[in-house]
């Protein structure tokens, strides 16, 4: 069966795409209204902003004809936003009215209690009756999503319709809706593993309902509702010293071997490695390009490439970093940060993370008085794909003092002396890979890019990094203290127990590793089940069962 895939050009479609071809389906693009009145079975992923998402269907004539589809109970799957314009509005664009199918209205999520946006494994579940899958839906697997809005679910408002919900902190949200042929997600199936294929695979074959048992019944879930711990896998990929691209891993960013001739460390090919942490259990990969796009960022056709074939075997969410700024080529053409961005999203990355142009960022920011201006990479991206799009990678270095007095710059104490005995230290942000160090703090720096629209902070440390001497406890719960996103903790890995550490002492969202699961010194499954004994909530390996 072909089917049909409504795309409003926005955000990585590549994955849905590999996923919808992997479960043996092909797919076209709808470009006309005619094109949905003759459809069999229609894709909508919609995604970013809820009032340009609606926006652009008027203005491309598709409103209309996707209001007959849906009355007339045709095949319709929305994904992300594409659930929420099924509705009657949201909170983030008030004045713009959604289909109105379903009633209710998306709102924000409150972050007084928790980071928003939600980013991470939850839950899609019916809880009503624990024995019926929806879709594929099982109550125990998690599925990833990534958004700031969700309809609140009230029971009392779902009479005729097959509800799941996941719940985040004290709010429970829908998490997907189906009344016959119609059919919504809030969490992205293509990149939530095998429990996304296998609900992504019911709905292609048209089986709504299906009966389990055991413990897929079971909701997997505790007080604080049912996110998951991230465990993510990070790949530093550069050119060695013939011109391949390997992944390596530094020893406090140097990542050449210390033996005579001083090799770049090769670990392994980026795609095997990446498909080998995705059947591992890995929740998420990072792919950090660490010495490309120094001038031609768009011209960097291998790393694209790593990205196109990554995607066709990972369901994951993928993470690319290196370069993400404007760019001027060599001949003059300017390309701004987003359209460096949009390339990457096109070859099948879901977010990008922005290093060094982010600290140039603050600066300016604090330059100007805590005004933003909308012009920084930061912003633009987040404007058109959303701020769960932007990972802000911070690489500080420490700067030891003997008191907090000595500097202007947000100090605290860490687990390790310096080399005089000194308790203080403030963080000081590096850029260009840790080779130049700014007059920036940790502190400023984080808070500057959550002005600006970040969703979320990949925190370094250079003083941590390839040690294996555990995460910098200290730095990972100053930052969890002055932001209200989500935290990526990353330096320092290298056993399970440190994992355990860093969320229950730190508060940190995720855990980055590399050096320890490139040499297989310390497997993914063997911290996720180390994790489990302690009582927190992970995603469990779900991906060895059938699709």
């Amino acid at each position: 069966m072909t089917i049909h895939l409504l795309d409003l050009g926005a955000g990585n479609i590549r994955s849905l795409v590999n996923a919808v071809e992997s479960l043996g389906h092909k797919l076209e693009w709808i470009k006309t209204a005619e094109d949905i009145d003759n459809a069999e079975r229609i894709l909508f992923p919609g995604v970013g902003n809820f009032g340009h998402v609606m926006q652009a269907l008027e203005k491309k004539g598709y409103a209309d004809a996707v209001r007959r589809y849906i009355k007339a109970d045709r095949p319709f799957m929305g994904i992300c936003v594409g659930l929420q314009v099924l509705f009657e509005g949201s909170e983030e664009s008030e004045s713009v009215p959604g289909l109105g199918f379903i009633p209710g209205k998306a709102k924000k999520f409150d972050s007084a209690d928790k980071p928003v946006p939600h980013i991470g494994w939850n839950s899609a579940a019916v809880r009503s009756k624990t024995n019926r899958s929806v879709y594929g839906l099982r109550p125990h697997s998690k599925y990833y999503y990534v958004h700031s809005y969700a309809v609140p679910y009230r029971e009392s408002e779902w009479e005729g319709w097959d509800v799941a919900t996941g719940t985040y902190g004290n709010e429970q949200f829908i998490g997907a809706v189906a009344k016959g042929n119609l059919y919504a997600t809030q969490f992205h199936p293509e990149k939530s593993g095998v429990a996304g294929l296998r609900t992504l695979k019911a709905f292609l074959e048209g089986n709504g309902l299906s009966s389990i048992s055991g413990e897929a019944t079971e909701i997997n879930e505790n007080s604080e509702g049912g996110l998951t711990k991230r465990i993510i896998a990070c790949l530093d990929v550069r050119a060695n010293d013939a011109g391949d691209l390997v992944v390596t891993k530094g020893d406090q960013y140097d990542v050449r071997e210390k033996t005579e001739g001083g090799e770049v460390r090769n670990l392994g090919k980026p795609v095997e490695l990446a498909k080998r942490y995705y059947q591992e259990g890995a929740d998420e990969v990072t792919f950090l390009n660490i010495t490309s796009f120094r001038d031609t960022p768009l011209a960097d056709t291998p790393m694209l490439e790593v990205l196109r074939k990554t995607s066709e075997t990972v369901f994951v969410p993928l993470t690319i970093g290196g370069g993400i700024r404007d760019i001027t080529d060599p001949d003059g053409t300017f390309h701004p940060a987003v359209e460096v961005a949009e390339l990457y999203f096109k070859s099948g990355a879901d977010k990008v993370s922005i290093g060094s142009d982010s600290v140039l960022a603050a600066e300016q920011y604090y330059a100007r008085g805590k005004k933003l201006d909308g012009t920084t990479a930061i912003e633009s991206i987040a404007r058109a794909y959303g701020v769960q799009a932007v990972v802000v990678s911070v690489d500080p270095k420490r700067v030891y003092v003997k008191d907090p007095s000595e500097t202007t710059h947000h100090c605290i104490q860490p687990q390790d002396k310096g080399p005089n005995g000194e308790e203080w230290a403030w963080y000081q942000c590096t850029i260009k890979g840790g080779r130049e160090g700014r007059d920036v703090d940790v502190r400023q720096l984080v808070t500057a890019v959550e002005a600006m629209g970040a969703g979320e902070i990949l925190l370094n440390c250079m003083d941590k990094d390839g040690t294996n001497s555990g995460f910098d406890l200290a730095l990972v719960k100053d930052v969890k203290d002055a932001v209200r996103i989500p935290v990526i903790a990353s330096s320092g890995a290298g056993k399970p127990e440190h994992f355990e550490e860093v969320f229950n002492q730190a508060g940190a969202d995720a855990g980055l590793a590399a050096g320890i699961f490139h040499r297989r010194e310390v497997p993914i499954g063997d911290v996720k089940s180390y994790l489990t004994g302690k009582g927190l909530l992970v995603r469990d390996e779900d991906g060895s069962a059938a699709v």
